[in-house]
Order: C-alpha cells, then sequence, then structure tokens
C-alpha cells in the first residue's frame, strides 16, 4: 500500500519559481533607461562644446564635487594648459577663466551624471536582492547590466586619456565610438530585461524573449550606422558639408585614398560623413521591415519605430544645414538613444512571438 503526495500549500510555495518582484524590478529598470538616454545627450553636448578633456584626471571619490574657490579653479585651469588642446587649439584663440569654466561645467556634469546612474542602479539593485525580490534567472543579467555601466565609465575615461598625449588636440573616434555604442547597448539589455520582467508580471511563467535572425540582422545593420555616426563625431565629419543630398556640389565627395581604402573609411571625414548618409537608407529599410513585422503583435511598437527613425532622419539633414546647430545636432544624438531603445522593444516583440 502506496500512502498518497499531498501538495499543502506550503509545498507548492517552496516548489514554485521565485517570481519575487517584476513589475517594481521593471518601472526601476524603465528610470535607469531614461537616466541613460539623458546621460547620451548630456555626453553630446560635452563633446559638441569641446568640454571633453577640460578635466584632465579621473577621481572617481573626491572628482564629484568641482573647484570650490578661486584658487583650486586656476588649479585645474593650470592642468588643462598642459594639454595638447590647450598649447595648439584654445590656448592661441585666448581662452579665459569663464571660458574654461563653461567647458568645465558640461564635463563635470557628464562626470557626475554617470555616478548618478551608477548609484540609481547599484543601490536598488543591492535592496532587491537582500529582499529576494529579484525573480530566478535574472540576477546575473542585472549584474552583467551593473558590470557594463562599470566598463562604461572606464571607456570613458580611456577616451578622455586618448586626447591627453603626444599631439592630439581631441579624443580618439575610436574609443569615442567604443564609449557611446557601449552607452546604446546598455540601454537596449535595460530595456529588454525590463520588457521581460514586465511580461513575467502577467505571465508567471513566462520565458524570456529569444533574438531572432531577422532582429540580429536589423541590429547589425544599426550598429554600423552607430558606429559610423561615432566616427563621424569623433572627427568632427560633419562639418565637411553643410548641403544636402550633394556634399559640396558632389554626389560622391573627394577623399583621400593615398594610405589605402581601409584607412580613408576609419580615418577620411569625407568618406565617413558620406557613408553616414547613405548607409542611413539601408537602415531605414531595415527598420521598416522590422516594425511591419511587429505591427500585427504590437502597434505601438511599430509606430515608435517608425517615428524615431523618421525624426533622427529630418534631425540628421537640418543638423548638416544648419552646421551642426548645437542644440539639432544634440537632438540628432538623443534620438538615435530613442531608436535603439525603439528597435530594442521591436526586436524583444518578435523575440517573444517566436
Amino acid at each position: 500500500m502506496t500512502s498518497a503526495h499531498v501538495d499543502t500549500p506550503a509545498a507548492q510555495a517552496a516548489s514554485a519559481p521565485n517570481n519575487g518582484r517584476p513589475l517594481a524590478i521593471a518601472r526601476w529598470l524603465w528610470f535607469v533607461a531614461g537616466m541613460v538616454v539623458i546621460m547620451v545627450i548630456v555626453g553630446g553636448i560635452t563633446r559638441l562644446t569641446e568640454s571633453g578633456l577640460s578635466i584632465t584626471e579621473w577621481k572617481p571619490i573626491t572628482g564629484a564635487l568641482p573647484p570650490l574657490n578661486e584658487a583650486d579653479w586656476q588649479a585645474e585651469f593650470e592642468l588643462y594648459k598642459q594639454i595638447p588642446e590647450y598649447r595648439n587649439v584654445t590656448g592661441p584663440a585666448g581662452m579665459t577663466l569663464a571660458d574654461f569654466k563653461f567647458i568645465y561645467f558640461w564635463e563635470w556634469f557628464h562626470r557626475l551624471w554617470g555616478r548618478l546612474i551608477g548609484l540609481a542602479f547599484a543601490v536598488p539593485l543591492a535592496w532587491f536582492w537582500v529582499k529576494q525580490a529579484i525573480p530566478q534567472g535574472y540576477k546575473w543579467r542585472l549584474v552583467a547590466l551593473l558590470a557594463l555601466g562599470g566598463l562604461q565609465g572606464a571607456f570613458g575615461w580611456f577616451m578622455v586619456r586618448s586626447g591627453l598625449s603626444g599631439e592630439m588636440t581631441d579624443v580618439s573616434h575610436f574609443w569615442l565610438s567604443i564609449h557611446l555604442l557601449t552607452a546604446f547597448f546598455t540601454l537596449a539589455g535595460l530595456v529588454w530585461t525590463a520588457l521581460d520582467l514586465k511580461r513575467l508580471a502577467q505571465i508567471p511563467d513566462a520565458r524570456p524573449a529569444k533574438l531572432t535572425g531577422l532582429s540580429v540582422l536589423v541590429a547589425l545593420i544599426l550598429f554600423v550606422q552607430l558606429l559610423l555616426g561615432a566616427w563621424v563625431a569623433g572627427l568632427n565629419a560633419g562639418h565637411a558639408a553643410y548641403d544636402w543630398p550633394l556634399m559640396n556640389g558632389m554626389v560622391m565627395p573627394e577623399y583621400d585614398s593615398s594610405r589605402g581604402l581601409l584607412y580613408a573609411v576609419t580615418h577620411d571625414p569625407f568618406l565617413l560623413h558620406f557613408l553616414h548618409r547613405w548607409w542611413a537608407w539601408i537602415a531605414v529599410g531595415a527598420l521598416i521591415v522590422l516594425a511591419r513585422k511587429v505591427r500585427p503583435f504590437e502597434r505601438k511598437a511599430s509606430i515608435a519605430i517608425h517615428t524615431a527613425f523618421g525624426i533622427q532622419i529630418l534631425l540628421g539633414i537640418a543638423t548638416v544645414l544648419t552646421e551642426v546647430e548645437l542644440w539639432v545636432a544634440t537632438a540628432h544624438q538623443g534620438v538615435g538613444a530613442l531608436l535603439v531603445a525603439a528597435t530594442a522593444w521591436g526586436m524583444h516583440i518578435l523575440g517573444r512571438a517566436r
């Protein structure tokens, strides 16, 4: 004779997966994602105002405070005077202490906002962890996102350091692209994880969305466009032409190919500007396909993708025609972040539909 097994409520709770508080965590991740978008915008202002090299040291703790008196300001200004940018560009142009304070503010605020993002992520993560509120299988992903944030800060310093030595009067466009693309990747990860957790709150046994072949292809095409945009920004290649759709009256601009095509593609501002302009239409085509695939499942996501790339194209053209006007170019970079978020949303929908 065998005894029947009875599932008591306590036994059921013990055997059930730990679903924690997925909706609360999803809302927290949305908040952090919004902070990352602001970070991208502030980073754009920092770059466009040539503020990125104004702080020549990396002080993770004490650097959170700006100079508090005139002597401190003079000391920071003296440090800035030692770098090639001041000796070859801003110094000969007659930079004053007041001018220095302006560019210092944007770099300081950019770094401060990065610190605030770190706190806004690390402190709630620790609280959710201690309260055992993190759903099963998501701890590793949240830790990975925290690590990405730390890498973002490190890459930012490597970027700044690249412009402090030798005869460089600007940061390396390669390090700038790594810094910016890491921010975009982190933003996409925050959006994707928040969507997974929101769905888990609605469906307790829901599995995380998976990447599809189409999603990977669209992501790669968009990655190339973002990479080209970062190189254009790093090399100030937006100033290569102020007309559209032609470039300086030509369909294909003249560029220096004396050092080979690969060098030209990665260094020549005229060629990079041209590639960034026209690869954009390949990206638009890929995003239209993604949006059409998404539409039957979530019309709002489809509209978000179409809206984001439409505004982005218009802002890109306006950036050229206004000769890289500060606020137009900043908006172009900010909407780029929103486009990444909308694309991640669409990719997630296809992944969960699969």
